[in-house]
């Protein structure tokens, strides 16, 4: 298990809105509907995905960016963290710091996070 430690930072909210759009594909790839945002956080140093994933492939949808989506937990929640083809490749708004967390609920709200909040996420 690897734990990634890092800071609550605001993202650009545009995963919320392929999240409620693509609702039924992720709750199929995931196994329980996401509410639809993500709480970024900011690792001190860059984080690339682990060989074992789930994919949302750009196909499925139609669409054109795919998804890697990696199980975890974050305060015991199961959780994903979900990682765009071109944000691993680094060509996103963020660089591979950032990881963006999804779980069933708005993890700001249920657990009172702020900016520069310190949480820790595990993955297997």
């Amino acid at each position: 298990m690897v734990i990634l430690k890092g800071k609550v930072e605001s993202g650009i909210c545009n995963f919320s809105y392929w999240m409620e759009k693509l609702e039924l594909f992720y709750t199929k790839k995931c196994g329980m509907k996401l509410f639809p945002g993500t709480l970024n956080v900011k690792l001190d140093t860059e984080w690339r995905l682990p060989k074992k994933r789930i994919r949302l492939e750009k196909e499925e949808y139609s669409g054109t960016v795919s998804v890697n989506i990696v199980p975890c937990k974050i305060f015991g929640r199961k959780a994903f963290i979900l990682r765009t083809d071109k944000a691993e490749d680094g060509l996103a708004d963020h660089d591979r710091t950032v990881i963006e967390v999804a779980t069933d609920v708005k993890l700001r709200d249920e657990y009172d996070l702020e900016d520069g909040d310190m949480v820790e996420v595990e993955v297997d």
